[in-house]
């Protein structure tokens, strides 16, 4: 049986990625990853925030609310409670690539341009395998239109690929306008892989502080069904490596983003619960399953029920929505 894939020009042993999490901020618990089976490893992002003195948060974040009252600073995490930064990230790279194996996949988060563009080029010296630019841009002014949120992203993308040669995969909201239009404008800028997709932490409300606070929720099996639909759509509409993130925790839910056409399967949640042990649990899952339903290798499974080749494409159109509200029961 053949478990190999390609992702973002890596050969992979198999196509189970444990995600970015805190878990990899252990080297103990990369060590058990890898003796689990894991191919890769993705890092958590490093803030541009981090990296700039917190100098876009300062700007962004108070210029924002300076008409309504001085505490809204304090909804941006200060400098020290971040656990690694910019120093400490290119050190733990080193750490995890001579402790292991691995292919180190890093990863950046930010909005603006800016000194983390740099960055990119000190993470490929540092020695990671990959780079996972992890976009995150909320649009809370209403003069922004949509065509500059995206433009914003592209810009970033470009900027970065003219700095290093490392693989580039770009980790999507669901919330763009024409999310498959938007990744042939990434691949226009030659990046090398997608991310379906983040998962943005909603605020919560406190009602006896009557505070608006942070608050995190892990993924759950639902969550995949939003990653499987644009997974399904995309898989042959771009020449481009797909990864699934969210929403997945257990064997079946991998094969299901593998059909859908994820040529890589992101597994944060499940870890975090279960430890790190976990992971051989699930592979050995994808494997039983692919035993029993005789595919010798995982490659074959890959965008084997996408939009082109699903023997009904209305499960991905419109006409599945009609067809979904008419078989409701009370």
């Amino acid at each position: 049986m053949n478990l190999t894939a390609s992702y973002l020009g890596l050969t992979l042993k198999n196509p189970i990625i444990p995600g970015a999490s805190p878990l990899a901020d252990n080297l103990d618990n990369v060590r058990r990853l890898e003796d689990a089976g894991a191919p890769a490893l993705v890092l958590r992002s490093l803030f541009a925030e981090q990296i700039e003195g917190n100098q876009i948060a300062v700007d962004r974040h108070i210029t924002r609310w300076q008409d309504t009252f001085a505490e809204a600073t304090s909804f941006f995490p200060r400098m020290d409670e971040y656990d690694f930064g910019p120093d400490e990230y290119l050190d733990h790279i080193a750490k995890v690539k001579a402790a292991t194996r691995l292919p180190i996949i890093a990863s950046l988060n930010g909005t603006n341009l800016g000194s983390w563009i740099e960055y990119a080029r000190d993470i490929e010296r540092a020695g990671a395998s990959a780079l996972e630019l992890n976009t995150f841009i909320t649009p809370t002014n209403a003069l922004a239109m949509s065509s500059e949120l995206e433009n914003r992203v592209v810009e970033i993308v470009a900027a970065v690929r003219k700095v290093v040669r490392l693989p580039i995969a770009v980790k999507l909201s669901p919330y763009y306008t024409s999310v498959i239009h938007f990744a042939r404008r990434l691949q226009a800028e030659r990046v090398d892989g997608l991310v379906l997709f983040n998962r943005f932490f909603q605020p919560e409300i406190d009602l006896d502080a009557l505070e608006v606070v942070p608050r995190l929720d892990l993924s759950t099996s639902e969550d995949l069904r939003l990653r499987l639909r644009w997974l399904g759509l995309m898989r042959d509409q771009v020449d481009l490596s797909l990864a699934c993130s969210g929403g997945v925790h257990t064997p079946d839910e991998i094969v299901k983003a593998l059909f859908a056409g994820a040529n890589a399967v992101q597994v944060v949640s499940e870890l975090l619960t279960r430890g790190p042990g976990r992971f051989a649990e699930l592979l050995n899952g994808l494997e039983q399953w692919m035993e029993e339903h005789e595919y010798e290798s995982a490659g074959l499974m890959v965008g084997a029920l996408s939009l082109r080749s699903c023997p009904d494409s209305e499960a991905y159109e419109r006409g599945n929505y009609l067809r979904t509200l008419q078989l409701w029961r009370n």
